[in-house]
């Protein structure tokens, strides 16, 4: 533990003011501990041995932050970002802000390109698929690869 701090006695609607300014494009510093690279070496391993470098701001475009829950001290919210979007720094920058600090403790990706979890199927039930199931749900690689990778 390096610090504590109280956790200040707000009502959803103060949080939901504390969350507004975050929506919309901006720059966020990468974190310490990241697969981001300095010098050809990831920065979790530099963090590793003690060591903060400089990190470039990146951009990054925010383009829904909502309360899903508070019960003070827990937070939960639903985040629609850009990619190269530190959700982690998203928590901890918005704890700086209210000035109780925060982390993430749990992270839940929900979609990402064309991808979306009500799509998953349970490992369980993949097991039981014959041929036409699977050929409904198996996704061919040409249409898996990233746009960005086109």
């Amino acid at each position: 533990v390096l610090e504590e701090r109280e956790v200040p006695d707000l009502t959803e609607d103060e949080v939901c003011a504390y969350i507004k300014p975050f929506v919309g494009d901006q720059y966020q510093i990468p974190p310490m501990f990241s697969a981001k690279k300095h010098g050809g070496i990831p920065l979790y391993k530099l963090a590793r041995k003690g060591k903060t470098v400089e990190r470039e701001p990146r951009f990054i475009r925010i383009s829904k932050l909502s309360m899903s829950a508070y019960h003070k001290p827990v937070l939960e919210f639903e985040v629609h970002c850009s990619k190269g979007t530190y959700v982690r720094t998203l928590a901890h920058d918005l704890g700086e802000k209210i000035g109780c600090g925060a982390y993430l403790s749990s992270l839940r990706r929900t979609e990402i390109e064309r991808f979306s979890i009500t799509d998953a199927v349970t490992l369980e039930a993949f097991e039981t698929f014959g041929q036409e199931d699977l050929q409904r749900v198996l996704v061919p690689v040409y249409q898996a690869v990233p746009s960005s990778v086109l």
